[in-house]
């Protein structure tokens, strides 16, 4: 998951692949609470690993559940048979919604029944969230719930402490019109005051976002409760009604984030299909019918049991005008794509965009406009204007996001503009509340022309502090790290293990050289998590020692071995860009690098820098010796016959004997973000990620 304050994303061309959905939010904390409140254990599969599901266990654990986790995406939870474990606790539950009504509403049933008083509370946006109408619901119940802040909304305090008894002969009215989740939430509640006489619930206005109703009754279901439903303005709680255990049950692969993956899909000129696995056509998830919309605007889809295939239909996309009720979170992927239709497209009936993690109708239209489209918004109902398929009219953008996952998924769409400009999503690490590896994933099915995949080059003699300064740009930038220097010296411990001298006389031999520029050009390594792994063995530590990289020094001065690395080295230009450092970048491996940095320090900086790494390795080195070397690398660097070091003509030099790190890396960023098209386009608060 990427932790930046931005995410450049390059112009995507292309995308097909194969990609693996995680597990519906909706239904991993609606399952995770049936399962603490059933008798028996129940074994929960292909649980969604997110900030969502990770409060729930948390507030789970915290109430006296007993939880196993059995694989990062398997538990296996103890149910509470309807019991109280705790008489008390306070639940932190983020900007779940998921969470947090059906939550209170459970312990609002069961606090007041068994005794107990707890707290909810959230982030500040989460305090922002109506959560009035379940409330009202609750006190008819003669529920015990009090506001810890502001009227109608959370943080909520639930059960006096002392038990009472609950009023169910008459109907609940709950509203529907303002959030499903609290019917969902009574849904799930009441079941456990129903054992004498059922308990209808009435609802009051249209019900919006039916699906996830019915996702709510399809699981009360497989746990042993069967709700009577008339229309959807009656429900009819069953009296005996008891949660029992279904032993194992599997979590759906989340349709609503199949859609960024279907718009891909139909988005991208490509002979390949998207393939989508996880869910299918037959999914209980309503955003699965987001399928039918593509389809409507041109998308050409394949189903299978649990797979989708997708790839690009007619085009330009056909214009739509919809009813999103059904489909309330994947519609706003709709909105996204609704940029390369062939006319304005209408989005109605999404008043529930307006109390979710922002008011998504305001954020989109705002950042919709920030690509340079024409929007209009309503109270429930938004309308697209599409920009040019000539690439006129769209504009570079840092695309806010809100602390909302789905503004910054449905963001990344806008790569695939046809004016082939770079797209900034800031606060890129708010998708881990339902997607945590979605950037990651997304690289695997799209691609971009390597020439708009941006490099950084920093290149400079030797011991100047260049990997140190790569690996801190990346770090920030969320690029991979290219270290050359790491390359010639893993082909130096290569070459070691082999029993190959390296020594300088071994070196005159050509045919000592030609297997060396061999083993370059067929080289199994690769950066993994800040190590560095040679077939399967972690060697980052083995190449640190100064037999290697003296080793590595005199290999490097090899046309064959420079000829081999070659091709490797330019196959780490991968999405979303890179930072490469050694002593070539620029002038040689990415000539076409829009940031070249050739970064110095006096010899005799370099040399006590090298001398403090090595005491601080336990190592022993004469501060002496080491500039004497440090001297003679230069000059065998400076003179070599190929590749030698020099500044490239379009280089900035940044000296940093007098620089600290963060210094330097401050430094570079500035120059990175004067190159960059974002920071005219969106201020310089959205540049620096604010």
């Amino acid at each position: 998951m990427y932790r930046t304050a931005f995410l450049d994303i390059p112009p995507l061309r292309r995308a097909a692949g194969r990609v693996r959905l995680p597990g519906s939010k909706s239904i991993s904390n609606r399952v995770l609470l049936l399962a603490a409140l059933c008798e028996g254990e129940t074994t929960i599969e292909d649980l969604l690993d997110s900030d969502d599901t990770r409060v729930m266990l948390q507030a789970l654990a915290a109430l006296g559940c007993e939880l196993q986790p059995l694989d990062p995406t398997t538990v296996r939870v103890r149910g509470l048979a309807g019991r109280l474990a705790v008489p008390s606790a306070r639940l932190f539950l983020g900007n779940a919604g998921t969470a947090m009504r059906p939550l209170t509403a459970a312990l609002a049933v069961l606090a007041t029944r068994q005794g107990g008083r707890f707290e909810l509370c959230g982030v500040a946006r989460m305090h922002e969230r109506p959560i009035g109408d379940l409330v009202d619901a609750l006190r008819q119940l003669g529920a015990a719930v009090q506001y810890l802040g502001r009227e109608g909304y959370p943080p909520l305090a639930v059960g006096s402490g002392a038990p009472a008894g609950l009023h169910t002969a008459a109907p609940i009215r709950v509203r529907g019109d303002v959030s499903s989740q609290f019917l969902t939430a009574l849904l799930l509640a009441l079941p456990l005051a129903a054992q004498t006489h059922a308990i209808v619930i009435e609802v009051v206005g249209e019900l919006i976002s039916k699906p996830y109703v019915d996702i709510t009754l399809r699981l009360l279901q497989r746990f042993g409760v069967a709700v009577e439903r008339e229309e959807w303005t009656r429900f009819v709680i069953p009296a005996g009604a008891r949660y029992r255990s279904p032993g194992r049950i599997a979590v759906e692969g989340d349709a609503s984030s199949a859609s960024y993956f279907i718009a891909a899909g139909a988005l991208a000129a490509s002979d390949a299909a998207v393939t989508i696995e996880g869910v299918g056509l037959a999914s209980i998830q309503g955003d699965i019918r987001f399928a039918d919309a593509a389809q409507a605007m041109g998308a050409h889809i394949e189903a299978e049991a649990n797979r989708l295939h997708v790839r690009r239909g007619r085009w330009p996309l056909r214009t739509l005008d919809l009813d999103c009720n059904h489909i309330p979170d994947a519609a706003m992927t709709l909105a996204v794509m609704a940029l390369y239709a062939d006319g304005p497209s209408t989005l109605r009936n999404i008043g529930s965009w307006r109390v979710k993690e922002t008011d998504r109708i305001a954020a989109m239209a705002h950042e919709l406009r920030q690509l340079g489209a024409t929007v209009e918004e309503g109270p429930d109902w938004l309308r697209v204007h599409p920009l040019g398929l000539d690439g006129r009219g769209w504009r570079a953008a840092a695309l806010r996001t809100y602390d909302d996952h789905r503004m910054a998924m449905c963001g990344s769409l806008a790569a695939f503009n046809p004016a082939h400009l770079p797209v900034r999503i800031l606060d890129p690490q708010c998708v881990a509340k339902t997607f945590p590896d979605y950037f990651e994933t997304l690289w695997t099915v799209v691609e971009a022309d390597a020439a708009d995949i941006p490099v950084i080059c920093i290149d400079g003699p030797t011991a100047s502090g260049k990997g140190t300064l790569a690996a801190a740009l990346a770090e920030r930038l969320g690029y991979h790290v290219l270290d050359s220097g790491a390359l010639y010296r893993v082909l130096a411990l290569a070459a070691q293990r082999a029993g190959l001298a390296t020594d300088e006389a071994a070196l005159l031999d050509p045919e000592v050289a030609q297997r060396l520029g061999a083993m370059a050009a067929a080289l199994p390594v690769r950066f993994d998590g800040g190590h560095l792994w040679l077939d399967d063995g972690d060697v980052t530590q083995a190449v640190r020692a100064e037999a290697v990289g003296m080793a590595a020094s005199r290999i490097s001065a090899l046309p064959a071995v420079r000829t081999g690395l070659l091709a490797l080295q330019r196959r780490f230009r991968r999405l979303p860009g890179l930072v490469a450092d050694g002593r070539d970048m620029g002038t040689v491996v990415f000539p076409d690098a829009p940031l070249k940095v050739f970064l110095t320090a006096s010899a005799a900086t370099r040399a006590r820098r090298r001398h403090e790494q090595l005491r601080a390795r336990g190592e022993n080195a004469m501060i002496d010796s080491l500039l004497a070397d440090i001297e003679a690398r230069d000059a065998r660097d400076r003179s070599r016959a190929v590749a030698p070091l020099a500044m490239a003509e379009d280089a900035l030099p940044l000296d940093n004997s007098d620089q600290s790190i963060e210094e330097s890396v401050q430094t570079v960023l500035g120059w990175w973000q004067q190159r960059r098209p974002f920071a005219a386009a969106s201020g310089p608060d959205a540049a620096q990620g604010r």
